[in-house]
């Protein structure tokens, strides 16, 4: 849905069918909402703006039906817009994602103001223009918009274009830059009496109306144009105009102009096609007297100078220079002239001291007091635009799947925009994916008119050492350290250091300490390797290195060294699934069995999932089915544990660590975990694995959560956080520390599970877990949930939800999404509410994830409670009592007795309601949890309702055949919490 207010208010849908909003309150009430720009209006005043002095008499019913009535329109219009009007205390916002007045600030803040000013139609909100809400923003967006047509005008004038402003003037004739604007366009047009008479109606309206001389400013500019000050005159320069658009640059003109005020010779550097020549070309035009000197076609850089200040001959060349102060001379492709240029471009600098140069060359000219700036490719947003400005017949989509393959190096997209109108997207993604691109651009110099041409330009520099190393490099995945390339690219009496320093300086390899080839690049240099007969040899070389990098790392992950190891699988990432994909059978089960923890601490699940696949494809091996039944459990989906134990045979080792990883990745899901984390614990300590000991301890904590063994979830989350301290490892630590605070929490003790759950996140992101982060946020959601903070635990929950979901983490994004509910549900958002914990019922019945399922049904009960809904309330808390009994946790019955307590309460059985209370008191006095006063609001509820019909809250607890008899009297299924049974 599309919203604009910078003109008459207008309603659009996405494809641009007009939205009507016929009622003139309801359209009042939009344009009220939308001046605010998503902020909530509280409803006090929405109410003082739709009806002023006179009010209906139930005025809050009133406004409620007037957001009712908007909130149909957009539905009408569009499915799912009327979530765009949200009620959020103490009012209602509407969160117009596409808001042209949003877009307007934006486009400013880029210094696009062409683009923002054409988003104007008229006067901001000209058919509310009296209605007293719309004053301020009225105000404040037409400063913005004249201060942008200023900012236009100044600009359009510094680029010698015309600029008419008398209208303009005349509508403002107080705002003095708008005067000194306005007198300067004239005289830059040839009309200077007219520019010294709007100076002075500009000095006698100032006199007339404000007492005021004209400041500084305007004075300064009157006595310049009286002098005919040549400073006045916009910058001349003889630079080719620019044919189109540069995309993507804007920071790099800025950076490169701003060098240039530093330093007298800056040299932009990098390979063929990366867009040396056009943004120097682009840098150059903040320059008064600019020059162009191309060397691709000559041998003579001295000669090409002068024909470029249009000399006769060499001879004067100085001379001239001091004549035309100042000046910038653009050398533009020095590499194959180096020295010559080198040496001219130094003697230049030394005899004219106003004299500056920018040169384009894929190698500084190594002179001194030269500032090479490295043009880097285009990142992905602006490669993806600049591909689809050449193309536009392409897709966002198209562009996205193109974008990869070309670099972000202007030259290949512009050749692949060429190419994708004949080819067409797909065709062309093949393409690329085999071939480099050889379509040719006219008007371009011969040697850059096929990619291919520009590498070839540069191969046939090389030696023949250099071309060995090269190609071998080639088949890094993205790119890599020199240890390395050493061990793939070797060969006796080559230097591989040396030969890579040199290809720096060539601009074919980025600059260390860790080497990288263009997409381009590498693929000229994968056929090099074919065809020299290489590419088998090199890759088995190449998957020999990262293996045993890989299982190196390993054991370094689970202790102090694991910051510095992630790190450094991550920098390898590239090249470790490139090994995968050539490793045979047995180098892949070596790889994912070295990886799998890698992968779990970066939440890598759905990657670790396709590579242990494709492992097992190749041949049977126990770890790598282990692994793979585990990363399955951690993604949601259910798995066969028993048959990936069955396959372990003379491995204790790798059995142990089968056990304990699915034990940890099936707590909560399924049958009782508990004999495969005591058969982990068992083995880990006969192995002495004291990290393997401590992770089975953090697991058989969480268990006891589950079961609520309180005793000794504390006793041994303690030993576990004592023993992962021991070893150094910060995912443990963060664990453990986690499990320590659900128990403070438990207690009441929010303080302690707040400085626990924070220091845990720390751990987490100083290791940049993902996943953890997710969990760690989450958790600390729930205690401002518990301390009614409701903002800051909505908040938390959505950022962990974010996270998790990014990182196809299923449970890590339940628990958050029923933060939220819990959160919505709290705030009073039933619908809301709802709508998160329906969303995730069904998975967990899937996975028979009996603790979850107890909570989400308890809150659906709840809600239809608090709804006055009391057959779908008993049957929801019925269905959560079966699963609280099945998953063990005493917490868990305790919560779904208090629910059928409501339940029978809504019902008007208050006798059996208070002593489902007392049960439920009971049985949480009984495993240490009595309940903690931040978690009383639903049982204070139904107490209260209680006392009012019996007078006392006070019951005797039922005994378990009365428990018995409570649950065979369920109600029919209901489909929704609304009542409405099923057939």
């Amino acid at each position: 849905m599309r919203f604009a207010i910078l003109g008459p208010l207008e309603v659009h849908t996405e494809d641009g069918t007009p939205v009507r909003v016929r009622e003139r309150k309801v359209r009042t009430l939009l344009a009220d909402l939308l001046a605010h720009e998503g902020q909530v209006v509280p409803a006090d005043r929405l109410i003082d703006d739709l009806w002023g002095d006179t009010p209906p008499t139930d005025a809050h019913a009133a406004l409620q039906t007037k957001i009712w009535h908007l909130r149909r329109a957009l539905e009408a219009a569009e499915p799912g817009a009327r979530d765009l009007v949200v009620s959020q205390a103490p009012g209602y916002a509407l969160r117009a994602v596409h808001l042209d007045a949003t877009r307007f600030r934006a486009l400013l803040g880029e210094g696009r103001l062409d683009e923002a000013l054409a988003l104007w139609r008229g006067p901001a909100l000209a058919d509310h223009a009296d209605e007293p809400f719309a004053a301020a923003a009225i105000t404040h967006l037409e400063e913005l918009r004249l201060t942008a047509l200023e900012d236009q005008a100044e600009q359009r004038l510094a680029q010698g274009h015309p600029v008419e402003l008398a209208a303009l003037v005349a509508q403002h004739p107080l705002r003095e830059r708008l005067r000194a604007l306005h007198m300067r366009a004239l005289y830059l047009a040839g009309r200077q009496s007219e520019a010294l008479d709007a100076f002075t109606q500009a000095r006698t309206l100032l006199a007339d109306e404000l007492g005021l001389d004209p400041g500084p400013e305007l004075t300064a500019l009157h006595e310049a144009i009286l002098r005919q000050d040549p400073a006045l005159q916009p910058p001349r320069s003889d630079l080719p105009a620019a044919l189109t658009d540069l995309v993507g640059r804007d920071d790099a003109v800025r950076e490169v102009r701003a060098a240039l005020e530093r330093s007298r010779l800056v040299t932009l550097t990098g390979p063929g096609g990366v867009g040396k020549t056009r943004l120097a070309i682009e840098a150059a035009r903040a320059h008064p007297n600019a020059h162009l000197v191309e060397l691709a076609d000559t041998d003579d850089p001295a000669q090409a100078v002068a024909q470029a200040l249009r000399l006769p001959d060499t001879t004067d060349l100085t001379t001239a220079l001091h004549a035309r102060h100042p000046t910038l001379l653009v050398l533009d492709n020095c590499e194959h002239l180096i020295e010559a240029t080198a040496d001219l471009g130094a003697t230049l600098l030394r005899r004219v001291p106003a004299l500056r140069i920018l040169a384009t060359s894929r190698e500084p000219l190594a002179v001194p007091g030269e500032h090479p700036w490295p043009v880097p490719p285009l990142d992905p947003a602006a490669a993806a635009e600049l591909l689809l400005t050449r193309a536009p017949s392409l897709t966002p989509g198209d562009a996205a799947a193109l974008v990869p393959h070309l670099d972000g190096i202007p030259l290949a997209i512009e050749l692949a925009a060429t190419r994708a109108r004949a080819l067409g997207a797909d065709a062309l993604a093949e393409r690329l994916q085999h071939h480099l691109l050889t379509a040719e651009q006219r008007g371009t110099p011969p040697r850059q008119r096929t990619l291919r041409a520009v590498i070839d330009w540069s191969w046939d520099l090389l030696t023949e050492p250099e071309r060995v190393v090269l190609r071998r490099f080639a088949v890094h995945a993205d790119g890599c350290a020199l240890d390395a390339a050493e061990h793939t690219c070797a060969e006796p009496h080559i230097d591989v250091a040396d030969i890579l320093a040199r290809l720096v300086d060539r601009s074919l390899l980025s600059p260390g300490p860790r080497h990288r080839l263009l997409q381009s690049v590498k693929a000229y240099g994968l056929e090099r390797l074919r065809e020299a007969g290489e590419l088998g040899a090199v890759r088995e070389r190449h998957t020999a290195y990262y293996t045993a990098l890989a299982e190196q790392a390993d054991p370094h992950l689970r202790g102090p060294g694991q910051r510095q190891w992630l790190a450094t699988l991550d920098a390898e990432s590239a090249n470790l699934r490139a090994a995968l994909d050539h490793a045979p059978a047995d180098h892949a089960h070596r790889l994912v069995d070295a990886l799998a923890w890698y992968w779990f601490l970066r939440g890598r699940l759905t990657e670790a999932r396709r590579h242990l696949a494709r492992a097992l494809r190749q041949g049977p091996n126990a770890r790598t089915a282990a692994w793979q039944a585990a990363f399955t459990l951690l993604s949601g989906e259910p798995a066969d544990a028993g048959a990936a134990l069955a396959l372990f045979h003379d491995d204790p080792a790798g059995l142990a660590r089968a056990q304990w990883s699915l034990a940890f990745a099936q707590r909560g899901i399924g049958d009782d975990t508990v004999h495969l984390t005591d058969a982990a614990l068992a083995a880990y300590r006969d192995l002495g694995d004291a990290w393997g000991t401590a992770a089975a301890l953090s697991t058989r904590a969480a268990k006891a959560l589950q079961s609520g063994d309180l005793l000794s979830l504390h006793r041994d989350a303690q030993a576990a956080l004592d023993a992962f301290r021991a070893v150094g490892d910060r995912w443990g630590q963060s664990r453990a520390a986690d499990l320590l605070a659900t128990h403070a929490e438990i207690t009441g003790d929010y303080a302690r599970a707040t400085a626990l759950r924070t220091e845990g996140l720390r751990l987490a992101e100083e290791l940049g877990l993902a996943s953890e982060i997710s969990w760690r946020l989450s958790s600390l959601g729930r205690i401002a949930l518990l301390t009614g903070d409701h903002d800051r635990s909505r908040e938390l929950h959505t950022r962990a939800g974010r996270l998790a979901a990014e990182q196809a983490n299923k449970p890590a994004e339940e628990f958050a999404q029923t933060g939220l509910a819990l959160t919505a549900r709290r705030q009073g958002h039933l619908d809301e509410a709802e709508t998160h914990l329906r969303a995730w019922l069904d998975w967990m019945r899937r996975l028979d994830a009996r603790p979850g399922s107890a909570l989400v049904l308890a809150e659906l009960g709840f809600v239809a409670e608090q709804r006055g809904d009391h057959a779908g309330a008993l049957d929801l808390h019925l269905q959560g009592l079966a699963a609280a009994r099945a998953s063990g946790d005493p917490r868990a019955v305790a919560l779904a007795l208090e629910g059928l307590a409501g339940a029978h309460s809504l019902a008007g059985r208050h006798d059996l309601a208070a002593r489902l209370l007392a049960t439920a008191a009971a049985t949480r006095r009984a495993v240490g949890a009595p309940l903690p006063a931040a978690e009383r609001g639903d049982v204070d509820r139904i107490e209260a309702r209680v006392r009012q019909a019996r007078g006392t809250a006070d019951a005797a607890p039922l005994t378990l055949e009365e428990i018995s008899g409570v649950e065979e009297h369920r109600s029919p299924p209901v489909t929704r919490s609304t009542g409405r049974r099923r057939p």
